[in-house]
């Protein structure tokens, strides 16, 4: 009896063995990775973005871990400077491994020229159109302001001012 179990238990564990494999097991581990070669990354002024083409970058003065499958580009910018670009290449000599040249990297960045001062361009205004019933009404003429009377002498009370005539008719004319 002692024997069934353990023939069923050992053939669990190899069913679930087979279901699901260790990571230590991968096929992808056995591939070699990319061999890499560090590049250090200078500019003159320092504080410049380089950034490779695989999309790396980092801040002048620094270095990156490349991969040296290929020959790359780097690209310096830095804000009110002209970008500048380098390309590094691998090279194999024999008995030591394969690394990038120019290594480091150094760069003198060129001053960028003044942006011309750019004209203020009014945007064109839309017309709208009225409608033909709504016309816009006259503004009344501005009454003139009754002049300011002089204190009579002899402390007497000031007369009212003269009345002047209204601007407008009275009475709109019909329609």
């Amino acid at each position: 009896m002692m024997y069934r179990v353990l023939t069923i238990v050992s053939g669990a564990l190899a069913l679930a063995a087979c279901s699901s494999s260790p990571d230590w097991l991968n096929v992808d581990a056995l591939k070699p990775s990319p061999m890499l070669d560090t590049v250090r990354f200078e500019s003159e002024p320092p504080g410049a973005e380089a950034k490779v083409a695989n999309a790396q970058s980092c801040r002048t003065p620094c270095a990156l871990a490349l991969p040296v499958n290929a020959p790359m580009t780097v690209t310096f910018t830095l804000n009110g400077y002209l970008p500048e670009s380098e390309t590094i290449e691998p090279i194999s000599v024999t008995g030591s491994p394969t690394q990038f040249r120019p290594n480091p990297v150094t760069v003198e960045l060129m001053v960028a020229p003044p942006q011309p001062a750019k004209k203020a361009v009014p945007k064109p205004k839309k017309a709208t159109p009225r409608p033909a019933a709504a016309k816009p009404a006259a503004k009344p003429a501005a009454r003139p302001k009754p002049a300011a009377a002089a204190p009579a002498s002899g402390g007497a009370a000031t007369a009212a001012p003269a009345q002047q005539p209204a601007p407008w008719p009275a009475n709109p004319p019909a329609r």
